[in-house]
């Protein structure tokens, strides 16, 4: 039926289904001859068996999706694997969306595969509407694919950054919506900010007519970031959303879903892939959620949703035991700010000392953000880079409750955490103590004097 079962298979069932499809490739007929180019030829045994002998990889030179007659296993893993994956988009939250593929590509060039594609709806346009979020990839996805980003700042509403509505429609009137590739949006992003508007946003693309594509790269696992897309998709436009593989399934880095409510609008990105592709991303996709089920993967998102509940009540302990405050950012449902005010007033470097402090502890994916750091990405300067604005009122750090996170991993951190801040305290006691020793024996001296 082409669905996520229910319960997981066990480990032998699915190395016995992965052997069935193998044998259908014709690398492993017994008779084969094969007198082409490429004929699933691997020299190494130990690299055969680690991919299952599934050696063809997915899609023919023209189409990813296309079907090979010399693989018809690998091209039914790779039409089973996008079929369940949808299935499962469905189950995360986005009921109405109607295709999707595995990519072997990470988000960033996923994302730039379908502003490629838009390039031949929309000849004449060149810009691409941005509201800010200051990681590398979903930027440079637009300069690879050789558009001219159009930098929207956020507006500052209490702690949390959130979507400039009004900067994006007279952007929009300023350039031309002809000249406008689509808007580029994000739901999971790192707090203070938030996912931005996404139904406001694909209401304004309704109305102008332009495309709008959306960064979901680790929201499947959060039921309010796909409830966005959902609602986004049946107010306004929504035209593909795509998502990481590693950061939703648990899966190692290299693949991505480019997913839509157009089911011919996500085959012409599917048709712009030049050539084949690995069929790795698949295979392992399929496996885990063959291994999980329906049930597993949802027991999985329960689980996440629990612990960031309780990252966000003992975090909020250990700010206020520290005299910091954890931000309140409620439209977040997956990342997390600790304020660290005290600490960048008490020493200019002392921001970022926390973070390598905490790294050569084996605490990793806490971000420390100082105030005011400058960087250049591809030829465009950012202001207060990584905080998501020009100036964000304080240096914080970040921390996310991402699936697969244990109790266990929520504890070790926050003991790390508290024992490196009161290393903090204990040198900032002792620097006022020898600052007030020698304020002291300066009015002495000017005593004697």
């Amino acid at each position: 039926k082409g669905k996520c079962p229910e319960d997981g298979w066990d480990e032998s069932t699915i190395e016995l289904f992965l052997h069935e499809l193998a044998i259908m490739d014709s690398n492993n007929f017994l008779g084969n001859c094969g007198v082409g180019e490429r004929e699933g030829r691997v020299v190494s045994g130990l690299v055969a068996r680690r991919h299952y002998r599934l050696i063809h990889g997915i899609g023919r030179s023209g189409d990813i999706s296309a079907v090979q007659p010399k693989a018809a296993g690998s091209s039914l893993l790779n039409k089973l694997t996008n079929s369940v994956v949808l299935d499962v988009i469905k189950l995360a939250g986005v009921r109405t969306v109607t295709g999707c593929f595995v990519v072997p590509m990470a988000t960033g060039m996923s994302l730039t595969l379908c502003f490629l594609t838009l390039r031949h709806k929309r000849p004449k346009a060149k810009y691409i509407i941005w509201p800010r979020i200051d990681q590398k990839s979903c930027f440079k996805s637009m300069i690879t694919a050789g558009f001219e980003p159009v930098v929207i700042e956020n507006v500052l509403e209490g702690d949390e950054l959130r979507t400039d509505l009004e900067a994006v429609e007279t952007k929009i009137k300023a350039l031309g919506a002809e000249n406008i590739l689509c808007v580029h949006s994000t739901t999971s992003c790192f707090a203070p900010r938030v996912p931005d508007r996404l139904e406001e946003l694909a209401v304004i693309c309704a109305n102008y007519d332009i495309p709008h594509i959306v960064n979901n790269a680790y929201g499947l696992q959060s039921s309010k970031c796909m409830h966005l897309i959902q609602q986004g998709a049946r107010v306004g436009r929504i035209d593909a959303f795509v998502q990481s593989l590693d950061k939703n399934f648990m899966v190692p880095v290299g693949g991505a879903i480019i997913a839509g409510f157009s089911e011919s609008f996500i085959q012409e990105i599917s048709k712009m892939y030049p050539g084949r592709a690995s069929a790795s991303p698949s295979l392992d996709v399929l496996i885990t959620l063959l291994s999980l089920g329906t049930s597993g993967y949802k027991k999985l998102l329960k689980e996440r949703k629990e612990m960031f509940l309780y990252l966000s009540c003992e975090l909020k302990k250990l700010a206020d035991n520290h005299n910091e405050r954890l931000l309140e950012t409620p439209h977040n449902p997956i990342s997390l700010a600790m304020s660290l005010k005290n600490l960048d007033e008490t020493n200019d470097a002392a921001v970022t000392q926390l973070g390598s402090m905490l790294f050569t502890r084996q605490v990793s994916g806490a971000r420390v953000v100082p105030c005011g750091s400058v960087q250049t990405v591809n030829n465009y300067t950012f202001k207060g880079f990584m905080s998501h604005a020009n100036d964000y009122p304080c240096a914080y750090l970040n921390a996310a409750s991402a699936i697969g996170i244990k109790k266990q991993d929520v504890d070790v951190f926050l003991k790390r955490l508290d024992k490196c801040l009161k290393t903090f305290r204990k040198e900032g006691k002792q620097e006022k103590c020898i600052n007030e020793i020698s304020d002291s024996n300066a009015a002495t001296e000017q005593l004697e004097d």
